[in-house]
């Protein structure tokens, strides 16, 4: 199973993006999917999660501005960011724990997407 995520890029501050996270593999249900994040020389942070029961959380710095939602039958996450300012500047990594139609429980990472917000 891989997870490929895209849709960072350079935006300007107030601007939007969406980034998306795929699964290489049909997906039966999530247990969790979730977006982080790591800026230079700081640790990966979480920034939202939406949960088995369709439930979302979000990092407080982010709420209000960032929408996670799923589409199960296009095997993807995403994650809507507006009014972007320069400290969401970040390397953005998808992590998922789902059951694939094979019954197959997977956990893991996807690859990181750059997000780069300027003043």
């Amino acid at each position: 199973v891989q997870l490929q995520a895209s849709g960072g890029g350079l935006v300007q501050s107030g601007g939007s993006l969406r980034l998306s996270c795929r699964a290489s593999v049909s997906i039966r249900s999530i247990n969790a999917m979730s977006w982080y994040r790591q800026a230079p020389g700081k640790t990966r942070e979480l920034v939202a999660t939406i949960h088995s029961d369709g439930s979302r959380t979000y990092a407080d710095s982010v709420k209000g501005r960032f929408t996670v939602s799923s589409d199960n039958a296009k095997n993807t996450v995403y994650l809507q960011s507006q009014s972007l300012k320069p400290e969401d500047t970040a390397v953005y990594y998808c992590h998922a724990d789902l059951l694939t139609t094979f019954g197959d429980r997977y956990i893991g990472w996807g690859q990181g997407t750059q997000v780069t917000v300027s003043s």
